[in-house]
């Protein structure tokens, strides 16, 4: 298999932080490799997912002291996503191991998860934190094509290092090679709401995550796949952010589509469509708003 590599371009520019996740990548590492040749030490791959967690909780607080003393704005956010991991993914995690006896499929699909997590997590939210990444809210209620174009291809840099190309601004719902499809919605203040739509090529995904984690000679392509999931996501949301209107909103609901799913949600029109190209395959990019109407009374 492959070595895990720390990619030191996923380095944020701050010491203390910068070795931490060296640090948990050499951790999820060393486990992978006890995983592969030792797949029936149960008990070793206990104690070493135990020391994995308690360092991963001591990294999350001092990350969070360090964002306290430069008064980064991003906090509250930064640290309730600390926290979800930890009161939700870690503990479904942690059950399932325990449910299968720390099996080597189970032990398999935590460090699956836990290296698709920390990796999405740096690219997205901790480059954030030395403004690294953009922020910049660039949704209209009217997009401009130009300026949604801008976006997506700075989204595209931030997590993936990869220019996108805008190849049809009327995107007619056409195939793609297999690929994730993605459906984020937003509930607005003003009561409006936000859906976005999208669809990542597999190969664009699964490659962009192998280069950076050095993972390109894998003979496992399950754990690329799932730690690709895991990275999605956070772009997902990270590109969410990017689309919204001058009000405040709130995530109401994230899905993965089945193919069928997308193409069925597509059909329901929205206004922008928009196909991009990088040179790792294709990128779909869907959006609406719309507003809901008040009942009587309300």
């Amino acid at each position: 298999m492959g070595k895990l590599l720390w990619n030191e371009r996923l380095n944020i520019g701050v010491e203390v932080v910068d070795k931490a996740h060296a640090r948990l990548f050499r951790m999820v590492g060393k486990l992978m490799d006890l995983a592969e040749y030792e797949p029936e030490s149960q008990s070793a791959c206990k104690e070493s997912i135990r020391f994995l967690e308690d360092y991963t909780m001591t990294h999350f607080s001092e990350e969070e002291a360090y964002m306290r003393s430069i008064r980064y704005k991003g906090y509250e956010k930064h640290k309730r996503i600390h926290d979800e991991f930890r009161d939700t993914t870690l503990v479904s995690l942690k059950k399932y191991l325990k449910s299968s006896n720390y099996s080597p499929m189970a032990v398999q699909r935590f460090l699956n998860v836990m290296v698709g997590w920390l990796t999405g997590h740096i690219m997205v939210e901790d480059q954030a934190i030395m403004g690294n990444v953009a922020a910049k809210s660039v949704y209209e209620e009217t997009p401009d094509t130009p300026v949604v174009a801008g976006a997506v291809n700075q989204a595209m840099k931030d997590v993936f290092r990869l220019e996108a190309d805008l190849v049809s601004a009327e995107y007619n719902g056409r195939s793609i090679r297999n690929g994730y499809y993605y459906r984020l919605c937003y509930d607005m203040d003003d009561g409006g709401k936000v859906q976005l739509l999208m669809g990542l090529e597999e190969q664009l995904a699964r490659r962009g995550v192998g280069m950076m984690l050095g993972l390109a000679a894998m003979q496992k392509p399950e754990m690329v796949r799932e730690a690709s999931v895991q990275i999605l996501e956070q772009f997902m949301h990270h590109f969410g952010k990017l689309f919204k209107s001058n009000t405040e909103y709130q995530l109401s609901k994230e899905e993965l589509l089945s193919k069928d799913e997308f193409r069925e949600d597509f059909m329901t029109r929205y206004p922008t469509s928009l196909l991009f190209e990088t040179r790792l395959g294709h990128f779909i990019f869907c959006a609406r708003k719309w507003e809901v109407k008040k009942r009587k009374g309300d």
